[in-house]
């Protein structure tokens, strides 16, 4: 199952949520070194999503492109006026 930056983002809010009310000092150390490793996560998570939408948007360019090329080559029109 692929998680969410929006799930990770949640997790490390809850984590500072529980720090917060912690009233140990173990039990906030703890909350606070979850809070740092699902923020870790949520960053790395966004990361991803970024890259993902960039490699799919260059994806459709050079679709896009390959297309027009093709379109062009085998335009009657186009290859007769080049003649």
């Amino acid at each position: 199952m692929s998680q969410t930056f929006a799930f990770y983002d949640a997790r490390a809010e809850e984590a500072a949520r529980d720090a917060k009310t912690a009233t140990l000092d173990n039990v906030r150390e703890r909350a606070l070194r979850s809070q740092k490793t699902w923020r870790a996560l949520a960053d790395q998570a966004k990361k991803i999503e970024k890259s993902r939408a960039k490699a799919a948007s260059e994806r459709l360019e050079r679709l896009a492109a390959a297309e027009d090329a093709e379109d062009a080559a085998t335009d009657p029109a186009t290859t007769a006026a080049e003649a």
